[in-house]
């Protein structure tokens, strides 16, 4: 499935899709930076309600597909620009982590 293919899903929506045809190849929930630096993949979809300018850094260092920001959490303008800058793709959803998660795995 690619980025793209997940904004389609109701419930999703595009924040910033720089790379739309990134494919996502695995997921990784995790809100604490420290963690997820070391434990996402390259390739994931990583689930999160974190979305400040630090989120777009260990996105660029951990090569991530995608961040899926859980509960309609949405970024500022500066952080919306970061991403974009720096090729990172940001999507949006209603549902909380854990629903994302497997809705997510169902389609996997």
């Amino acid at each position: 499935m690619t980025v793209i293919d997940l904004c389609n899903l109701e419930g999703f929506r595009e924040v910033v899709l720089p790379e739309p045809d990134r494919e996502i190849e695995g997921v990784y929930i995790g809100d604490l930076l420290s963690w997820v630096m070391g434990k996402a993949k390259s390739g994931d979809a990583w689930i999160t309600i974190m979305s400040n300018i630090n989120t777009i850094a260990v996105a660029t260092l951990t090569d991530t597909a995608c961040i899926v920001l859980a509960e309609g959490v949405d970024l500022d303008e500066n952080v919306r620009a970061t991403a974009e800058a720096k090729g990172i793709n940001v999507i949006s959803t209603v549902y909380p982590a854990y629903v994302t998660a497997l809705k997510l795995s169902q389609i996997l």
